[in-house]
C-alpha cells in the first residue's frame, strides 16, 4: 500500500529528504506532498547573499528544485501550513483545505530571532533570512539612496554578510555586536580582533560590546552630515519624495558611551529560532530551550512525525548547520522506508568561509576549554593573519582550531580532530613555508576521516567510489555527493583521487580532449590559424566559452595577427572584443600605455583634454598610468585617434598580455639608485607590450635593494645590484599572493633581456588556461631549479627558439589602437547599436558625487557618497 508522505517546509533540509528518497530509496512506494510556505522551491540559502546584485532567484534554485524527476512528489509552493490534527492525521492549510498522511516530516526550519529592543518593529527594520528580505532591503537601499547607512545588529556569519550586502547596494553599513569581537562563536578574542580590522578596511563601521540598543523614528532619512546630499537619480534621498522617515538608532557599549547613527534602515541577524509552533499547538514535545524534540531516529513523541533540520531538537539539541540538517534527512528518509538503522550519530559543527573576501575557520574546541590543553598560536601582524591549534596537553590529539585572514592548513587539519597528530612538531602545521613538510597531508588522513562535512563523506567513501569506477571529481560528486554543497572540499577530493593513482585529465573541456600546452604545440607544428580549422581537425562540437578565448589567446600568441582578424574576432571576451576595459555600467575605461610611467606634458595635456571633452572619470593607477572611466563604445575610436596622434598606444589593460613594467626613477634622480630602472623599464615594456599569455603579466624593475618599485611582488622582477641586474620571477599570483624568486643574479643587460625572453615565451608555451606565473612555476615539474636549468642552461635545448619566436614578437608588434583606426571593417563593430551606429546606449547613465564622475545602474543605487 503505498504510503502518503506529507512534508511541510521547502527548504534545503526538505529537498534532500525529497531527493534522498528519489534516489537511495527509489523503490518505495511513497507518494509525498511537499508544502512550502515561500513561492519560491527550494533554494540555496547558504549562498543567500549571492542573490544580491544578480537579483535573480532562478540561479539559487537547487538542482531539480520541484523534484519533477520523480512522479512520486508533488510541490506546493507558496502554500502555509496552519495547523496538524495528529489524531485524524492530516494538516490545513491557509487555503482551508486539508491534506492527509500517514507520515508527517516537519522541516520548518527557523525564524529570524528579532531581539526585544525598543523600536525594533518600526518601518525600516527589515530581517535577512529569505529572498523576500532580501528584496524589501534592496528596495528600502533604495529609496534611501547611495551614502545612506544601514546598521545590522548582529555581528556573527549572517551579520557581517548582511553588512556586505549593504554595502553592494551603496550604503554605508554598521555592524553592532554585543560582545568583544565578531563571530564571537566561531573565533576566539585574537582572532575576533583581527577579523574585525579587516572587515573595517573594506569600509564596514564595527562596534563592539554594545549592552543596548533603542531604535526611534527620525526625518534624517540615513544621511551622513559629513556625506553631503543623498538624493541621486536612482530614487531620491530618505526623508525625500518618498516618504520614508528614516530611523535614528543609540548605542550604549558596556563603558556607558553612547554612539548615534542616523539609518536607512535596520537589519537584524542576532540568530535564528526554531519554527516549531505548528508541533506545539499539535501537542507534540518540543525541546526546554525550543525546537520539535526528536530520537536519533529522528521521530517525534508522536510514531507518525518526524523533525528535520534547523526546527527538530534531536536528544534536545537544535543544529544550525547545513550539514547536520542534510544528516537529519537522509535519517528519517531511511526511518520512514524501513531502514531502521541510520541513525543520527553526531553533527561536524566546524566552519570555513569567506567573509567579505577574509577567509574565516573554526573547528573543535576553538575557545581551548578543554582542561589542560595547550594553544600553538602564529600572529603575523604584518601579513594580517591569525592560526591556532588547541592540542591535548602532550601536545599530540588536536582538538580544535581557528584560522583567520588564511584558512589554507583548515581542510587537512580538521579531518584530524580527536586524531593523534603525524607531525611531532605542531608549529609546522601552521606556519607558512614549515607546512609541506609537516607529514600531514591526504594519504595520512584514516578511512573514516570526513572529507565532505556538509554531505558527510568520508575518505574512505572516496576510495570505494574511486574502485567502482569514478575517475574524476564530477564522478565522485554524482556518486557520493561530497563537494555539491559548499564546495570547499573540492581540493581535498582531487588528491584523493590522485592519492588512488586515478590520473586526472588534463582536457581543456569538452571540445579538446588536450590541454592548454598541447594546443599550443599543435598550433605551432601545424600553423592552423583558425578556431574552426583547430576544432575541426584536433576537437569537435562547435565550441565554448572556455575554448573560444583560449584559442585565441594561442593565435595571438604564436603571430602577430591582429586579434580582431577575420574569425578571431568572434572568439575574443567583451575586453577583447572591444579592446577596452569594460565597467559595471557597461561604458569603458581606456588606459594608455607610459613605459616605465613616462609621459610628456604634451601627452599628459591630450589625456586631460580628452577627458574634458568625452567627460571622462581620471584616475592614476597603481602601475604609474592614467585611466580613463565612462567611455562609451561608439566614443572608443574617437578617443584613440587622439591619443595615437600624441604619440600613445594602447596598454593592453584589457587583454590576457603584459600590462605594465613598474619602475622606480634610478640613477636618474635617486641618490641610491645602482642601475638606470627607468631606461631598463622602457625598454621591456617597449619589447613584451602586446604579447598575449594565458594571463595577464605584470613586471617591475627597481634600482636598488630598496625596492621602490616592489619587483618581488610581480610576475617578472628586476633589482639592480652594483654588478648588474637580479632577475626573479614567480611573484604577484593575483588572489594568492607571492613574492617573486631568484633565477639568476648579477646580469648584464643582454643576459637579463635574453633570460627574460626565455622565461616568458617558455610560460606562454607551457601554462595551463588563465595560469599566472606564480601558480605555473609552482606546478612546473622541478619547480624554479628545472626553470633555471631552461632558462640559463638550456637544458632542453630550447633557448635558441623561444628568443627566436620574441625576436618575432618584437618585429611583428603593430598598436592595435592603430590597427583598428586604419581598418574600416574593424571600426564598424564600435557601435552600441548596429541599425542606429550614431544612438548612444540609453541604459547608461552618470551622475556627480563629491566631483567625481560614477555610473548610476538601473535598479541599482549609485556609488556611496564619500565623507
Amino acid at each position: 500500500m503505498t504510503e502518503h508522505i506529507v512534508v511541510v517546509g521547502h527548504g534545503m533540509v526538505s529537498h534532500r529528504f525529497v531527493s534522498t528518497l528519489g534516489t537511495r530509496y527509489a523503490d518505495a512506494d511513497v507518494a509525498v506532498t511537499v508544502i512550502g510556505e515561500e513561492a519560491d522551491p527550494a533554494y540555496d540559502r547558504v549562498g543567500l547573499s549571492a542573490y544580491v546584485g544578480a537579483w535573480e532567484r532562478d540561479a539559487l534554485h537547487l538542482d531539480d528544485a520541484r523534484h519533477s524527476a520523480d512522479p512520486r512528489v508533488t510541490v506546493r509552493s507558496g502554500r502555509l501550513v496552519t495547523a496538524i490534527d495528529t489524531g485524524a492525521r492530516r494538516v490545513e492549510l491557509d487555503s482551508g483545505e486539508y491534506v492527509d498522511y500517514d507520515t508527517l516530516v516537519l522541516a520548518t526550519g527557523s525564524r529570524a530571532f528579532v531581539p526585544p529592543v525598543p523600536g525594533h518593529d518600526l518601518p525600516g527594520c527589515h530581517v535577512y533570512r529569505t529572498l523576500d528580505d532580501l528584496d524589501a532591503i534592496r528596495a528600502a537601499a533604495e529609496r534611501a539612496g547611495a551614502g545612506a547607512h544601514g546598521v545590522v545588529i548582529g555581528g556573527g556569519l549572517l551579520g557581517i554578510e548582511a553588512a556586505n550586502a549593504l554595502s553592494l547596494l551603496g550604503l554605508v553599513p554598521h555592524v553592532v555586536e554585543r560582545n568583544d569581537r565578531l563571530m564571537p562563536v566561531q573565533v576566539d578574542g585574537r582572532g575576533g580582533a583581527l577579523l574585525g580590522d579587516l572587515i573595517r578596511d573594506r569600509g564596514i563601521d564595527v562596534h563592539l560590546s554594545v549592552t543596548d540598543t533603542v531604535i526611534e523614528e527620525s526625518a534624517a532619512g540615513g544621511a551622513d552630515d559629513a556625506g553631503g546630499d543623498t538624493a541621486d537619480a536612482a530614487g531620491g534621498g530618505a526623508g525625500s519624495a518618498s516618504g520614508d522617515a528614516g530611523l535614528r538608532v543609540a548605542l550604549t557599549s558596556d563603558d556607558g558611551e553612547t554612539d548615534v547613527v542616523d539609518a536607512a534602515l535596520v537589519v537584524f541577524s542576532v540568530g535564528v529560532r526554531p519554527r516549531d509552533e505548528l508541533a506545539r499547538a499539535a501537542g507534540i514535545a518540543v525541546a526546554e530551550r525550543g525546537g520539535v524534540l526528536t530520537d536519533r531516529a529522528c521521530r517525534t513523541s508522536d510514531p507518525h512525525v518526524y523533525a528535520i533540520g534547523e526546527c527538530a531538537a534531536i536528544e534536545g539539541t537544535c543544529y544550525g548547520l547545513v550539514g547536520p540538517g542534510y544528516t537529519s534527512a537522509e535519517v528519517a528518509a531511511g526511518q520512514i522506508t524501513g531502514d531502521a538503522g541510520t541513525e543520527f550519530t553526531g553533527a561536524d559543527l566546524a566552519t570555513k568561509l569567506k567573509l567579505m573576501g577574509v577567509d574565516v575557520a573554526s573547528f573543535g574546541d576553538a575557545h581551548g576549554r578543554t582542561p589542560d590543553c595547550l594553544e600553538v598560536v602564529v600572529d603575523d601582524p604584518v601579513a594580517r593573519t591569525y592560526s591556532k591549534l588547541v592540542l591535548s596537553d602532550d601536545a599530540l590529539t588536536l582538538l580544535g582550531g581557528v584560522f583567520v585572514g588564511d584558512a589554507g592548513p583548515y581542510q587537512l587539519l580538521k579531518p584530524l580532530l580527536g586524531r593523534t597528530l603525524p607531525s611531532s612538531t605542531p608549529l609546522a602545521l601552521i606556519t607558512p613555508g614549515a607546512a609541506a613538510d609537516s607529514g600531514v597531508g591526504v594519504d595520512s588522513l584514516p578511512d573514516d576521516a570526513q572529507i565532505c562535512s556538509c554531505n558527510a563523506v568520508t575518505k574512505g567513501d572516496l576510495r570505494e567510489a574511486i574502485c567502482e569506477g569514478a575517475c574524476d571529481v564530477p564522478a565522485l560528486k554524482a556518486c557520493t555527493r561530497a563537494g555539491t554543497s559548499c564546495g570547499s572540499c573540492l581540493p581535498l577530493m582531487r588528491q584523493v583521487l590522485e592519492a588512488e593513482g586515478v590520473e586526472q585529465s588534463t582536457a581543456l573541456c569538452e571540445h579538446f580532449d588536450q590541454s592548454r600546452s598541447e594546443l599550443f604545440e599543435i598550433v605551432t607544428v601545424t600553423g592552423i590559424r583558425t578556431f574552426s580549422g583547430l576544432i575541426g581537425r584536433f576537437g569537435r562540437g562547435t565550441g565554448c566559452d572556455i575554448c573560444k578565448p583560449t584559442v585565441a589567446s594561442i593565435l595571438a600568441s604564436t603571430s602577430s595577427d591582429h586579434v580582431l582578424d577575420g574569425e578571431q574576432a568572434a572568439l575574443q571576451d567583451t575586453n577583447d572584443h572591444f579592446l577596452a576595459n569594460i565597467q559595471k555600467n557597461g561604458t569603458y575605461s581606456v588606459v594608455p600605455r607610459m613605459p616605465g610611467g613616462e609621459v610628456t606634458a604634451e601627452q599628459l595635456i591630450v589625456i586631460g583634454e580628452i577627458a574634458r571633452d568625452h567627460d571622462l572619470y581620471v584616475k592614476v593607477t597603481g602601475g604609474q598610468r592614467i585611466d580613463l572611466f565612462g567611455a562609451r563604445v561608439e566614443e572608443l575610436p574617437a578617443i584613440w585617434r587622439r591619443l595615437v596622434e600624441a604619440g600613445m598606444e594602447s596598454g593592453h589593460a584589457y587583454g590576457k598580455s603584459l600590462r605594465t613594467v613598474k619602475s622606480c626613477v634610478g640613477t636618474s634622480w635617486c641618490r641610491y639608485g645602482q642601475q638606470d630602472s627607468v631606461a631598463m623599464a622602457v625598454l621591456l615594456e617597449t619589447r613584451y607590450r602586446g604579447l598575449r599569455a594565458p594571463h595577464k603579466i605584470k613586471m617591475a624593475v627597481s634600482g636598488c635593494a630598496r625596492e621602490c618599485a616592489e619587483a618581488r611582488g610581480k610576475d617578472v622582477g628586476v633589482i639592480a645590484t652594483e654588478n648588474g641586474w637580479n632577475l626573479y620571477v614567480g611573484g604577484n599570483g593575483g588572489a594568492t599572493p607571492r613574492h617573486a624568486q631568484l633565477l639568476a643574479g648579477d646580469l648584464t643587460d643582454d643576459q637579463l633581456i635574453r633570460y627574460i625572453d626565455r622565461t616568458v615565451m617558455f610560460y606562454v608555451r607551457t601554462a595551463e588556461r588563465l595560469q599566472r606565473m606564480a601558480p605555473w612555476l609552482e606546478a612546473l615539474e622541478g619547480g624554479l631549479d628545472h626553470l633555471r636549468e631552461v632558462v640559463c642552461d638550456d637544458s632542453l635545448g630550447l633557448a635558441a627558439e623561444l628568443e627566436g619566436r620574441m625576436e618575432a614578437h618584437v618585429a611583428g608588434y603593430v598598436d592595435e589602437w592603430a590597427a583598428v583606426l586604419d581598418d574600416p571593417d574593424k571600426l564598424a563593430r564600435f557601435v552600441s547599436f548596429v541599425n542606429a551606429p550614431e544612438a548612444p546606449d540609453p541604459t547608461v547613465r552618470f551622475e556627480q558625487r563629491d566631483g567625481r564622475k560614477v555610473p548610476v545602474l538601473l535598479g541599482s543605487p549609485a556609488m556611496p557618497v564619500r565623507s
